[in-house]
């Protein structure tokens, strides 16, 4: 028997062949808060019967249903592989380095059709049993990472779902060793692609990527289900910069509206050889929007820069990995 509470929970999640389509889960992510349920659309008939005070049970229909919600976890060394394909849509097979146990995962920013998962949920009753909440056609619409001093790098992924299927057997949750990437782990880096160079004063960095999707595909013959969402608009990739004003690089880039290369990275622990543990979000090019310094104060000046993402022409936006995981 479970713990009778959020400590009994669990989250596995597995890559669908088909939308839909239930997969068992094969990896189990720590996480520290998630809000994915069942939304269902009722009607509710409102033909007079007469003496009838009160609407009839048997006459309130269940229409359509859908499933929405997030998940907030800590961005780990191992384990990441099949949510950040799912953000980014490129088809993955981590690469060995050398004959070392270090494999690279690199996440290019690509169309994010025929990439859905299968989410099963655990959620604990105060008696220890564990119920089963299994959520199929699971397509991630935005996800957004962040860290700052003295914190670890954490993720939101937003989930949009076809259905939750309650007749799945609870798989039996197992754990890889896993450790967090952090602050101290953390550097920014900017300048022409590929020959980035580091910048000084960063204290806080966000970056958040949205898949649009047309979510509303509902038709008849479906069951009140929707068919498989559809990208319908670009790619939006947003971010903050909260720095100290040590230099004016960023400044500059602000006011000329230059594009630069982005490179936020976390260097964890040595694999093996010269392989580390690596988190790497590359942004070929960025442009800044708003935050010159102003002075409010006798403090030393802390100008936040928002930045929008674009696309430099060539290359395209990127989320590489390394780890040990020799699968997604």
């Amino acid at each position: 028997m479970a713990i009778g509470s959020g400590l009994g929970a669990q989250l596995g999640i597995a890559a669908e062949s088909t939308y839909g389509t239930f997969v068992a889960p094969s990896r189990f992510i720590e996480f520290t808060k998630e809000s994915l349920a069942l939304k269902k659309t009722t009607a509710q008939s409102a033909g007079i019967a007469a003496g009838r005070l009160l609407a009839l049970s048997s006459r309130r229909v269940l229409t359509r249903k859908e499933v929405q919600g997030s998940i907030d976890l800590e961005v780990t060394n191992k384990s990441m592989g099949l949510l950040l394909q799912a953000l980014m849509g490129t088809s993955v097979t981590p690469v060995q380095q050398g004959a070392t146990t270090a494999y690279l995962q690199t996440h290019t920013l690509a169309s994010v059709a025929g990439k859905s998962l299968t989410i099963q949920k655990g959620v604990p009753l105060t008696t220890g049993v564990v119920t089963d909440k299994t959520f199929v056609g699971c397509k991630v619409t935005g996800g957004e990472f962040s860290c700052e001093v003295g914190g670890m790098l954490t993720a939101t992924y937003e989930i949009d779902g076809k259905d939750c299927d309650e007749s799945q057997t609870l798989a039996a949750a197992s754990y890889a060793n896993m450790s967090p990437f952090h602050f101290g782990q953390m550097a920014v880096k900017a300048g022409t692609y590929s020959s980035e160079t580091a910048l000084d004063g960063i204290r806080k960095v966000s970056v958040k990527i949205e898949r649009p999707q047309d979510v509303e595909r509902f038709y008849a013959g479906q069951a009140g289900l929707k068919k498989e969402p559809i990208e319908n608009d670009q790619v939006k990739i947003t971010g903050s910069l909260e720095t100290d004003y040590v230099a004016t690089t960023l400044d500059d880039l602000h006011t000329s509206d230059a594009a630069t290369s982005l490179v936020w990275e976390f260097v964890g622990a040595n694999i093996e050889s010269t392989h580390f543990e690596t988190f790497r979000i590359t942004l070929p090019a960025v442009k800044l929007d708003e935050g010159p310094p102003v002075v409010d104060g006798f403090g030393v000046i802390k100008p936040t820069f928002n930045f929008t993402g674009l696309y430099d022409g060539t290359n395209q936006p990127k989320i590489e990995y390394i780890s040990t995981d020799v699968t997604l």
